[in-house]
């Protein structure tokens, strides 16, 4: 999207391929949003949701998703992130560790492994399990409605083994010297069957299925599963193409720069991610954050838009919940989120507090009370949405770190934008801190809390371990 200039977006008309019953519309929010295509203005106070419709409710359909988008509106989403809604493959189904599902002697213990989500069978078609085409198209209005967009999890790198692309067209697969078709080399994803980029029909095929979701479904863009492992030529011609439909948002799982050059405009902060939860175990210092926002000035282009999370699928199924990682540092490493350049994440089930680990193979369900993380995230939004101070797109708010007493483990920065400020100054360690941050002076208001600070320069300020504050000048 960033990359192209456009004069008239067209927003293709919802069309469902299967007569179902019509189901009473109760998700209408009190005002109704005239919708257009996304552009780069709305990224830059963007909050994007990832959306586990599988485990979002204990029925696991778009339908009791689509509910709740309205309420999401508190959060300030304004993207929301769909894990892949195709059919999943059954053949060599994962069950857990190295156990395949086939190997499962009893059958009802065999039932409960549903697959993964990235062992797509069907590029074009919708998982049963989710509910119908409609369900979908019904989701994505209601988006619409809400001031949202929807993109889809697209994984193009391998497909589930009983996709038809492997009897139709084994040549479109990565083959050993025997001429069998393998699975991705270097990982366990033995579900799945790589594809051959070398093979320009596939690559036909694949962006012609994913123009499908586009013009029949009004779908506003795609997150690109390893997006890395696919050759970035075909990105940039594929993406050209699909942006002759409409303006899209393009997310890649990925900190491969050449990504961003014309296909993509937001990658994974992973490196961040993984600093923050260094920070959060005591096992760095801020100066090693630091040295990281220096690194990313000179290897990212201004344009580059970098999504910031504490968790997400992968995080929470295979290493931990927020909780696990951060510990007591999790209210800090969700506000810093918000608060660097960028754009911020939310996992399903994470707006809830949520302390468990959800299954990847199997059903689960998140937890649905709201308590003290959806009203930290709500003022978050709130802030975020609408202080440009904290716009994180391609038109970024400057980032200005300021000194302190101690900046190994005070972290003191200012956001400012078209005149508003923000300033961000938090105890990123596990022992409480006496802070004094150059230049600051004089009447703050905490915007978490509505309260007036005054700091005064000749005096410290008690902080506690993990302890924040997000102030703004009293005018």
């Amino acid at each position: 999207m960033k990359k192209y200039i456009w004069s008239i977006c067209i927003a293709s008309a919802l069309i469902s391929c299967k007569q179902e019953p019509k189901v009473e519309d109760t998700t209408q929010s009190e005002t109704i949003v005239d919708y257009q295509p996304i552009t780069d203005e709305d990224l830059e106070n963007a909050v994007i949701y990832e959306a586990n419709i599988r485990q979002y409710s204990e029925a696991g359909t778009f339908n009791e998703f689509t509910k709740d988008i309205p309420e999401l509106k508190e959060l300030g989403v304004k993207v929301i992130w769909l894990m892949p809604v195709f059919p999943i493959s059954e053949k060599n189904r994962k069950a857990k560790g190295d156990l395949m599902v086939q190997d499962i002697k009893d059958e009802n213990e065999r039932k409960k492994y549903l697959g993964s989500y990235y062992a797509v069978a069907d590029y074009t078609a919708v998982n049963p399990d989710l509910g119908t085409e409609e369900d979908l198209d019904k989701l994505i209005k209601t988006a619409h409605e809400n001031g949202m967009y929807v993109i889809l999890d697209w994984v193009a790198n391998h497909t589930g083994w009983d996709n038809k692309w492997i009897t139709e067209h084994p040549e479109w697969y990565t083959q050993n010297e025997a001429g069998e078709i393998i699975h991705p080399a270097g990982t366990d994803w033995t579900d799945t069957a790589d594809l051959n980029y070398d093979n320009q029909e596939m690559r036909q095929a694949m962006t012609a299925a994913m123009k499908y979701w586009v013009e029949k479904h009004d779908i506003d863009g795609f997150r690109s599963d390893v997006a890395h492992e696919v050759p970035t030529d075909f990105w940039n011609n594929t993406v050209a193409e699909l942006e002759s439909v409409k303006p899209l948002f393009m997310l890649a799982e990925s900190e491969k720069k050449d990504l961003f050059e014309s296909a993509f405009d937001m990658g994974y902060n992973w490196e961040g991610h993984h600093l923050m939860n260094q920070l959060a175990q005591g096992e760095i210092d801020v100066t090693a954050w630091d040295a990281y926002m220096n690194k990313i000035d000179t290897t990212y282009q201004q344009d580059d838009i970098l999504m910031n999370f504490i968790t997400n699928h992968d995080e929470n199924s295979w290493n931990g919940t927020v909780k696990e990682r951060m510990g007591n540092a999790q209210d800090a490493m969700l506000a810093f989120q918000y608060i660097i350049p960028g754009m911020p994440l939310i996992y399903s089930g994470q707006e809830y507090g949520m302390e468990k680990r959800l299954k990847f193979f199997e059903k689960d369900s998140i937890p649905k009370t709201k308590g003290r993380v959806w009203e930290q995230m709500k003022k978050l939004g709130e802030i975020k949405a609408t202080n440009p101070a904290l716009h994180g797109g391609i038109n970024a708010a400057n980032y200005k770190r300021l000194s302190s007493n101690d900046d190994k483990k005070i972290f003191a920065i200012e956001r400012s934008k078209d005149g508003s400020q923000i300033f961000f100054i938090a105890n990123l360690s596990k022992e409480p801190v006496k802070a004094k941050i150059s230049g600051m002076s004089g009447a703050y208001r905490d915007l978490m809390s509505g309260t007036t600070v005054n700091i005064k320069q000749e005096k410290l300020t008690d902080m506690g371990s993990f302890a924040y504050l997000l102030l703004e000048p009293v005018k």
